[in-house]
């Protein structure tokens, strides 16, 4: 039996256990957790279906597998980016980036918390690279709650009785990956005192509730703090009466830079060693989506062994930073801007940074006139464009007006990514909406499970 049959089997056996009792009363219990354990981003629930996402071991094998040499042809792109500012200048940096990218942060990893944004396809063993974000991976806690949610749900006990399921846990990565990076910044063993740090008034600031827990219960300091109320001072950056010595950094650095400029406590304690900061400044390169422009783009062939540029081949979506220049596409020989102007069904448009869709435009979603204006915005602020792929779906249930209803929903696949060289755990969205994002509105999160037939 093919994966892609088992997955189906395990699906349909899920399903087939749902009578409309059962679905109701697992429906009250995870809307009941919810509400206790927090699940929320902003007002609106986490999760509103009854499924987790499976995986056969086979597919989750192949997701860490390729994802690896990936991120090896990343790595390299990395290097070679530090090391020249001729090749740098493909990511399109500002003033502000250029200057801090080169700070050396204390440990060896560009970015030891990470997460690649995909799309999977069972069926034909697709998986493309969409996106990397290298900067400010969320939702691995979310992830782990709603593992364990799940697994106490009625819909999961018969289930359960067939299948072996196993979560896939992102906290103990991201705890481990601090705590590296600590020890060879610090180059001691002692204990770090960790803030968590975003704005308080961010739609995620229940998972930092829950990352907060987490780490008390590993035995290490903590607390959530919002850069607005942090200090610099003799030398320590603290909060109130505590002193911060490792940054467990969820604000985005570009946000930071625009409330404080360069001068901003946490970037000054930063680069005069007195903090320790995960991810540090330089891992800009990798986020910024040109990232995987540079990888897919024809001149930069040559940094790749065979492997990793079969890799890119086969895994990155063609991507290219919008600038007037030719470039190739399918094999073809390609002037990049009247290109674009042409094929506006199936090509999308992408800020080179920004997060939760922003800024994204979808070619087939609008007219000509408005793609028009989009290339013209495109060509004046850094975008890339990348190619239009058709989104795979799964049934998902959940219940409405008391009833039972199964309904296709789009999903991504999410790999975290740790010391950028390795996947463990995976972020699983669902939306009818081809804007597959959290934070565009809409949709549900899932937990990812390997399942197999006991």
């Amino acid at each position: 039996m093919s994966p892609a049959t088992s997955l189906s089997d395990a699906v349909q056996t899920y399903h087939d256990l749902l009578t409309d009792d059962v679905a109701a009363e697992s429906m009250a219990q995870l809307e009941d957790q919810i509400q206790r354990r927090g699940l929320f981003f902003g007002e609106r629930p986490l999760c509103t279906v009854l499924r987790p996402r499976f995986l056969t071991i086979e597919q989750y094998a192949f997701i860490r597998e390729h994802s690896r040499t990936v991120l090896r042809a990343f790595d390299k792109a990395f290097q070679t980016a530090i090391a020249m500012d001729s090749f740098r200048a493909q990511f399109n940096l500002a003033p502000w980036e250029e200057e801090l990218v080169r700070h050396d942060p204390g440990f060896r990893d560009p970015s030891p918390t990470s997460r690649l944004d995909a799309f999977f396809v069972p069926e034909r063993n697709e998986l493309l690279f969409t996106e990397y974000n290298a900067e400010t991976p969320a939702a691995p806690a979310y992830n782990d709650v709603l593992s364990e949610v799940f697994y106490g749900l009625p819909a999961m006990r018969a289930f359960l009785r067939n299948y072996e399921v196993r979560p896939l846990p992102a906290r103990p990565g991201v705890l481990h990956a601090l705590l590296d990076a600590f020890r060879q910044w610090s180059g001691t063993r002692a204990a770090p005192r960790i803030a968590i740090l975003d704005w308080r008034e961010v739609p995620t600031y229940s998972e930092f509730v829950l990352f907060e827990e987490y780490f008390r219960s590993q035995g290490l300091e903590c607390i959530i703090v919002d850069p607005r109320e942090v200090e610099y001072r003799d030398g320590r950056l603290v909060a109130g009466n505590f002193v911060i010595t490792l940054i467990y950094k969820r604000v985005l650095i570009s946000e930071l830079v625009a409330h404080g400029g360069l001068d901003h406590p946490v970037i000054r304690a930063v680069r005069d060693g007195s903090a320790c900061m995960v991810n540090p400044f330089c891992c800009k390169l990798l986020h910024k989506k040109a990232s995987l422009a540079v990888l897919q783009d024809e001149r930069n062939a040559h940094l790749f062994d065979r492997e990793e540029r079969a890799a890119i081949e086969a895994h990155i979506l063609w991507t290219r930073l919008i600038e007037e220049r030719r470039t190739v596409y399918r094999g073809q020989n390609i002037d990049l801007v009247p290109f674009i102007l042409e094929h506006r069904e199936q090509l999308v448009l992408k800020p080179n940074d920004d997060y939760g869709g922003r800024g994204v435009v979808l070619g087939w979603l609008v007219d000509q006139r408005g793609w028009e204006q989009a290339v013209q915005t495109a060509l004046a602020e850094p975008y890339i464009v990348q190619e239009r792929i058709t989104l795979p779906s799964e049934p998902y249930p959940t219940v409405q007006d008391g009833r039972l209803k199964v309904s296709d929903r789009m999903l991504d696949t999410n790999p975290y990514v740790f010391h950028g060289t390795y996947v463990d755990g995976c972020l699983t969205r669902l939306s009818t909406d081809e804007m597959l994002n959290v934070t565009a509105g809409g949709g549900s999160t899932v937990p990812t499970f390997v399942a197999a037939k006991r």
